[in-house]
């Protein structure tokens, strides 16, 4: 297993540099700086010129791009342009509100997804296998922007349930109560994602059940009298759930990212909002610090998915 995960990151190191390369030249051939929006008929184009000299936007681009590799080695994201505050800092801000946010998501949506495949898959065609079939072509339907609105609208504003902005109250004091009102920001907009992520999970794990069902050794295990439990946790249930491992990290990476829709229904200050919002503003030192976190979140992701897979399928080591 060790010889899997030095391989992969060794291969990891050329797809960084790489990733550098294309996010940082991608991003300097955006139209505009973030200067551009500061013009008007009342700016002074002397102030605007020092601005751009000052921050180095004047000079070549292979110097910014050597000038930003190096302050990356040294754990220096750069300073915000639009918000006069470190990256480093302003990132991590809403990296927590991601991580609170994506880590219910995911309990949720295994919670869900996990109890819903199982009994598709063991009651193949019966009328609980076509119920889940039919909430999987709902979901798979629906798009996500339209379905997080309709969800906001019913339990926020019309029941008045849930919270319809922010991560924190302002009220929210001490330990406990500010734990509980972010759980409270977090629990509408958890719930809707989970329901509408759950569909490839649920449809995985009931294929790999109706599969494994007629499995040469699943038949070999009947015909020894094991009884019907033990053949279907131990072999059926053990090998159907190998999808599920092999997506896991890219699940969870996936969703630390942050969720660029339902941070924006909700106003959620997460990263997927402020990387929507990096945009719009052409503010290019958070711009790509963030793509290059989600690049590495990524490769992290196909890594742990790697890690997981080795484990629970040993034919998959290197030799």
């Amino acid at each position: 297993m060790w010889k899997t995960v030095l391989r992969r990151i060794l291969i990891m190191i050329p797809q960084l540099i790489i990733l550098s390369i294309l996010v940082f030249f991608l991003a300097k051939m955006m139209p505009g700086d973030p200067f551009t929006g500061m013009i008007n008929p009342n700016s002074d184009p002397k102030t605007i010129a020092h601005l751009k000299q000052e921050y180095g936007l004047n000079d070549p681009v292979w110097v910014q791009y050597g000038r930003w590799v190096g302050n990356l080695f040294h754990g220096d994201l750069g300073q915000s342009y639009i918000q006069k505050v470190p990256v480093a800092s302003l990132i991590w801000d809403r990296a927590v509100n991601t991580f609170w946010l994506s880590l219910v998501t995911v309990i949720i949506t295994y919670a869900i997804a996990i109890p819903l495949g199982i009994t598709a898959g063991r009651h193949q065609d019966q009328w609980q296998d076509q119920s889940i079939q039919i909430f999987n072509y709902i979901t798979l339907a629906t798009p996500a922007f339209v379905f997080y609105i309709l969800g906001l609208y019913i339990f926020g504003f019309v029941l008045g349930w849930f919270p319809v902005s922010g991560s924190v109250s302002d009220t929210a004091s001490e330990f406990f109560g500010i734990l509980g009102s972010r759980l409270y920001h977090i629990i509408l907009p958890a719930i809707l994602c989970a329901l509408i992520t759950t569909t490839a999970t649920v449809q995985y794990l009931r294929t790999g059940i109706v599969d494994n069902k007629v499995e040469d050794y699943v038949r070999t295990a009947r015909s020894k009298g094991v009884p019907d439990k033990v053949v279907f946790n131990k072999h059926i249930l053990r090998n159907s759930m190998l999808p599920i491992a092999a997506f896991l990290g890219t699940t969870i990476t996936g969703l630390l990212s942050g969720s660029m829709i339902i941070e924006t229904v909700f106003s959620y200050p997460g990263m997927g909002k402020l990387f929507l919002d990096s945009i719009g503003q052409r503010d290019y030192t958070t711009l790509t610090a963030l793509i290059m976190i989600f690049g590495i979140l990524t490769l992290l992701g196909n890594l742990i998915s790697d890690i997981v897979m080795s484990i629970v399928d040993p034919r998959i080591r290197v030799q």
